[in-house]
């Protein structure tokens, strides 16, 4: 098999310790190899990359190692072009199963060629990403928070969530401070309800009226303390993902014009796919990346339902979100998508197809610098149509007849 790369090095990455296999040219056609294993400090690390540039180690692969893997890469990619390989890319040598051997099997399919790298954003979308994902992280221990309030407030027959929309709304949380501050007169708490929830005060006064007492009063003062300190971390948090993303200004704003998609979701489709299209060879290609593509399972000419594939969650996870906001959207296709998908493959899979749609219009929007257009909710209904028509002139045209199509005004 021909070696389509001279001086390369493997790496087999743990928590505390890295295993280097290194080929080079040897005698005649052979070639050599050397194995080294190194901490994973930083110290250490520096240390392997000069082995690495004395060898003359042009290209390095290692592992996707849960997060392990990003001390070494970034310590290399400076110093050396780095590829990181996805996991299921590879097997595993049969027989005994060591590190070294998973170093030597890892440079041995490098230097012929036989594997392909991972998408590893640039230092400046790496950092955004930190910021988005954390801000993902928040907003679910905010939604967690809220429901542990919620089934809290069900054992003291505190009914609030019935009537408003959410316990974390102005008017719940005025209701609830004044629980708190030992207040017990159902009237005089759901007449603190404010704007709209005043014309819902009869069913208030009945959702309010429970058996709280000193000790749900302690655990809602706590519960309520939790969530004031995760929406000012929020709120500070958005700050610093608006300056950050500066940069993608413009890109943000085109993404904007989809529907379904706002400022946070545009956020996160830069924060993970990079803004730069070019890294993707395809929509389709990206799509497969993100986990918004069927996986296929096809043996002697069948194919069966493998489910979805995984991908990139955070992204998904957004887009899905992004796609039920488009489907409650008027006249848009995305809406119209989804209620002609939703109606054959129920609601969830059609969300799904509607987040890809997105996705595919992100990608061409991004790689052509143009704003989002939309087909129209009629436009899968006139597709159907004009294929029908095609289909009986085809029929007819079989027949021997001759078809001139004359269509009404």
């Amino acid at each position: 098999m021909d070696v389509m790369f001279e001086r390369v090095a493997g790496l087999d990455i743990g928590k505390k310790s890295v295993t280097v296999c290194v080929r080079t040219p040897g005698d005649g056609a052979r070639r050599h190899s050397e194995t080294r294993t190194f901490r994973t400090m930083t110290r250490s690390l520096v240390v392997m990359a000069d082995w690495l540039v004395k060898e003359g180690v042009t290209l390095a692969a290692m592992e996707s190692t849960s997060t392990y893997w990003k001390p070494v890469f970034y310590c290399l990619e400076e110093r050396m072009e780095c590829w990181l390989l996805n996991a299921g890319h590879m097997k595993a040598v049969p027989g005994r199963k060591t590190d070294v051997k998973d170093a030597e099997w890892i440079a041995q399919l490098l230097e012929h060629g036989l594997v392909r790298p991972s998408f590893v954003p640039p230092p400046p979308i790496r950092r955004l990403r930190l910021l988005t994902r954390y801000r993902t992280q928040l907003i679910g221990d905010r939604t967690r928070d809220a429901g542990r309030l919620e089934k809290m407030l069900e054992d003291a027959s505190i009914k609030v969530s019935s009537v408003a929309s959410s316990v974390t709304t102005v008017s719940a949380r005025a209701m609830l401070a004044a629980l708190i501050a030992g207040e017990a007169d159902p009237a005089v708490l759901a007449d603190l309800a404010k704007g709209k929830m005043r014309a819902k005060i009869p069913d208030l006064v009945e959702a309010l009226t429970g058996h709280f007492d000193a000790n749900h009063a302690r655990l809602a003062s706590a519960m309520l303390g939790r969530l004031d300190r995760v929406e000012a971390a929020l709120a500070g948090l958005d700050e610093v993902i608006e300056a950050a993303t500066q940069p993608w200004t413009h890109q943000i704003e085109l993404l904007q014009t989809i529907p379904g998609v706002g400022l946070k979701v545009a956020q996160v489709i830069i924060a993970e796919t990079g803004g730069d299209m070019s890294q993707f060879p395809s929509a389709a290609h990206l799509a497969a990346w993100a986990g918004l593509a069927p996986a296929i399972h096809e043996s002697a000419g069948r194919r069966t339902p493998a489910g979805a594939r995984h991908g990139n969650k955070w992204l998904t996870s957004m887009l899905v979100e992004a796609a039920g906001s488009a489907s409650r959207s008027k006249n848009t296709y995305l809406a119209a998508q989804q209620a002609r998908l939703g109606s054959r493959r129920g609601a969830k899979r059609a969300q799904v197809a509607v987040a890809h749609s997105i996705l595919v219009s992100a990608y061409y929007m991004l790689e052509r610098d143009e704003p989002y257009r939309d087909l129209g909710p009629d436009w899968l209904q006139r597709r159907h149509d004009q294929a029908h028509t095609r289909r009986l002139v085809a029929q007819l045209e079989r027949l021997g007849h001759t078809v001139v199509l004359d269509p009404v005004a």
